[in-house]
């Protein structure tokens, strides 16, 4: 009888261990495999992060290279049409004046699209003062009006220039994705910062809106490449993107972006 109590309780000590190495065995495979998807995640955000990088500085070679050097062809035209000294009497005289009113404009349009593609830029005069000459830029084109409500609380101190490159840049993504296919006779943007401390920039449009996870899924040869953009900015910066399509209404696309507070040393 006694063998038999023995033998029992070996085998029950014996299932016991099994037991614990599967579940060991279970919990060391699930760790590893969150260690991968960690460490796949982690090299995604840097790839994408590397590929950003390479887009900016991308947009500031073409800026600097269409300022240098088409903005000095431009310049150098326009000097030679203005040393012609034809009088009004001459037949050429309209032609030769229509000519530098179209010159200068194509000078202060490529100014403006210098400026947009620069980094530095924007990092130096700061996200409102980017996006206010983003929307005065199309506001000048009579294209669609823009009505732009600024920060009641300003605090860019909390922005970075990295964070508001990215911002910027989404937002230029989707003014043009407004632009292009909206349909919109009116957009409204807003940013602002909230008293708990979250930047809020939303764009609204009175347009026929899209269909967001058509979007989403679609092939990036087939398009919706920019807004698959927008999101992994979002991502990248730790900001929510949030599209709301309102049948009949149109749409609105908010990003906002929790802010981390300075802390204030206590005096002794």
């Amino acid at each position: 009888m006694s063998f038999l109590v023995i033998g029992a309780s070996m085998a029950f000590i014996l299932v016991l261990f099994i037991v614990a190495i599967v579940f060991l065995y279970q919990r060391r495979q699930q760790s590893h495999e969150k260690d991968l998807l960690k460490l796949k995640e982690e090299y995604d955000q840097e790839l994408l992060r590397s590929q950003l990088e390479i887009q900016e500085t991308t947009l500031k070679t073409i800026s600097q290279e269409l300022h240098d050097n088409v903005g000095q062809m431009l310049s150098v035209v326009k000097l030679s049409m203005a040393s012609t000294g034809l009088t009004k009497e001459h037949p050429a005289f309209e032609t030769i004046t229509a000519s530098r009113e179209i010159l200068n404009k194509a000078i202060l349009d490529l100014a403006n699209l210098t400026k947009s593609l620069h980094t530095d830029r924007i990092s130096q005069i700061g996200l409102e003062q980017a996006v206010q000459f983003e929307i005065n830029t199309i506001n000048k084109t009579g294209l669609m009006p823009i009505e732009f409500i600024a920060p009641t609380n300003p605090d860019h101190k909390n922005l970075d220039g990295q964070t508001s490159i990215f911002l910027f840049r989404m937002f230029q993504e989707i003014l043009n994705n407004t632009l292009k296919h909206s349909k919109a006779t009116h957009v409204n943007v807003m940013m602002d910062f909230t008293p708990n401390n979250i930047f809020v920039l939303k764009v609204e449009d009175n347009g026929v809106g899209f269909d967001v996870e058509e979007k989403k899924n679609k092939p990036s040869a087939s398009g919706g490449v920019g807004l698959k953009s927008m999101i992994n900015r979002a991502k990248l910066i730790g900001a929510k993107f949030i599209i709301t399509i309102t049948p009949g209404s149109g749409t609105c696309i908010a990003i906002t972006l929790p802010l981390i507070k300075e802390t204030i040393p206590k005096e002794d």
